[in-house]
């Protein structure tokens, strides 16, 4: 199995002297491609700022992360953000969907503004994977919280990303809703071969869907687990 993603030698501090808080302490992480794994830990272990800095949202102190052998921090400001946008799908706790825009404007936004061709085929396939069809040309306001969810991870695979990155993407959701988007996402991730790396303090939903669990704590990684689902 090929390596999709590696980090090297990543720290990330923040504050300094007296105050100075270590967030990811040193840190090598390989990611295979194809895999769905689950980065875990308690509130405050470094797992969200990990994520982060895996997607090139936050930059390291030291260190360097390769997506597809391209280091992400070697990239100047406006290459990073077009790289992102063709090759990485993100989905956080929070929706960040467009109010003034309807479900299928909200999936096809990043691809437009990449000024790309939208695949109306593929596009169609996942609506209909995430159960969407009927809420189409519907609102934000008219959709459910797993609803809005469904549309925020359908946004993150219409642009056939090479990875997508999820921040505790269930966090909002009662526990139904909860479980059905982590089965959507396996779901979606074996349709597509998509390689997924979802940040969660909510092990035991997670425990049953991921290849691969990697606990965090002070910024290392304590515990990396390969299992058969």
């Amino acid at each position: 199995m090929s390596v999709i993603l590696e980090a090297k030698g990543i720290t990330k501090t923040y504050g300094y002297q007296e105050n100075k808080v270590i967030a990811i302490n040193d840190l090598d992480l390989t990611i295979e491609q194809g895999t769905f794994v689950a980065i875990v830990g308690k509130s405050g272990s470094g797992k969200s700022t990990l994520l982060h800095i895996l997607g090139g949202l936050v930059s390291p102190n030291k260190g360097e992360v390769l997506l597809e052998g391209q280091s992400l921090y070697m990239m100047n400001d406006d290459k990073l953000t077009r790289f992102r946008r063709r090759r990485m799908g993100f989905v956080f706790q929070f929706f960040n969907l467009l109010s003034a825009q309807n479900v299928i404007e909200n999936i096809v936004l990043p691809i437009h503004l990449d000024r790309g061709e939208e695949d109306k085929e593929y596009v169609d396939e996942i609506v209909k994977l995430l159960g969407l069809e009927e809420k189409r040309y519907a609102y934000v306001h008219e959709l459910s919280g797993g609803q809005q969810q469904r549309v925020a991870i359908a946004r993150a695979l219409a642009s056939k990303p090479a990875i997508i990155l999820l921040d505790e993407p269930t966090g909002n959701l009662d526990a139904q809703n909860s479980k059905e988007v982590v089965e959507l996402l396996k779901i979606s991730q074996r349709k597509f071969h998509q390689t997924v790396i979802l940040v969660t303090h909510d092990d035991v939903v997670v425990a049953s869907i991921a290849d691969r669990i990697i606990t965090i704590e002070d910024g290392k990684i304590t515990y990396d687990t390969y299992q058969k689902i």
